[in-house]
């Protein structure tokens, strides 16, 4: 998520986690396969931006975990 948040922001512009929410639905294992991580900015603003992500199962898209964060912007 923190990385989504990352890609709006100009070069030398920093950025930290201010608040971070995981959901874990269901655990993962040997039998698993391959597993995706998918990152989305909800808010970009100048001072502050959110961001949702989830974690799910290549093949079917079978959901693993989700979650929230909120970053503070250092311009």
């Amino acid at each position: 998520m923190g990385c989504a948040v990352h890609t709006t922001l100009e070069a030398g512009v920093a950025y930290t986690t201010a608040d971070l929410q995981a959901r874990y639905i269901r655990a993962m294992g040997a039998t698993t396969g391959r597993v995706l991580a998918e990152g989305r900015v909800v808010h970009g603003g100048r001072r502050t931006a959110t961001a949702e992500g989830r974690l799910f199962v290549e093949s079917d898209e079978t959901l693993i975990a989700h979650g929230s964060t909120g970053c503070i912007i250092f311009r």
